[in-house]
């Protein structure tokens, strides 16, 4: 008898899909037999990660998104839904990250400030707010956000993502409130310091800081994330929901 994958034949969309956690993502979720519809503002990169994971048999597609625009957003979502024909979850992954630290309060870029809640955090409750209508027709739709361990322990000099993340954490609650009439369940992951392109630039004391700081004492890596977002992806997580999930070895517990 054929060994049935935990994502059989749902359909899914994983934003900031070109690389790092979002890449790693739509690979794992379509190796548990999803199809998926890779997206990012980064647009030959995702579409060669796409024919990439073709190529190995996995089921998936790719578009541009730039979560900054409204009708950016809603070509997306109207691309993707047309390739999978229907909609059974979404990974909100896509972030600004990169370069977004570095100066403590007195003297963050108020422009800077402005482009990360733009993206992080409008961003994402828009790109849930256009799937909404597609995720009401599943049988259980499910949304997962990534925020950021962060948001849990205040990180200093990082005010802007912090504050857009534990705004994520905050917004997940209040949706899941709202959507919970149409049987859509929405959680977070909160991962740690991962070892991906975008924290590239964190200093070295900082990646020490958090090896050392956990209780399970290794640098965090991006399929560390994977068995979680399948979790909460699958029937398995069927009654959670507005819950935020650290998945960071032990370095902030919940």
């Amino acid at each position: 008898m054929a060994k049935v994958q935990l994502l059989q034949d749902k359909k899914v969309i994983v934003t900031g899909a070109a690389r790092g956690l979002g890449r790693d993502f739509a690979e794992a979720i379509a190796s548990a037999g999803a199809k998926v519809v890779m997206m990012d503002i980064l647009e030959d990169l995702v579409l060669s990660e796409a024919s990439k994971l073709k190529s190995q048999g996995l089921q998936v597609e790719a578009t541009v998104v730039d979560l900054s625009n409204i009708s950016s957003i809603e070509r997306a979502v109207e691309f993707a839904v047309a390739q999978l024909d229907e909609l059974d979850g979404l990974v909100n992954c896509a972030a600004m990250a990169t370069n977004v630290g570095g100066k403590d309060m007195l003297n963050y870029d108020p422009d800077l400030w402005d482009r990360v809640m733009n993206v992080n955090v409008k961003g994402t409750w828009l790109m849930t707010r256009a799937c909404v209508p597609y995720l009401k027709k599943s049988v259980a739709g499910k949304v997962v956000n990534i925020a950021s361990d962060t948001a849990l322990w205040g990180a200093p000099k990082l005010m802007a993502y912090v504050a857009s993340k534990g705004a994520l954490i905050a917004m997940t609650r209040s949706m899941a409130r709202e959507l919970g009439e149409f049987n859509i369940s929405i959680n977070t992951i909160s991962p740690g310091l991962t070892l991906v392109e975008a924290t590239e630039y964190v200093p070295e004391e900082r990646h020490n800081l958090y090896v050392n700081g956990r209780a399970i004492q290794r640098q965090q890596v991006p399929d560390d994330l994977n068995g979680t977002a399948l979790f909460l992806l699958s029937d398995l997580s069927s009654f959670v929901t507005g819950q935020n999930i650290p998945v960071n070895g032990g370095f902030v517990f919940n």
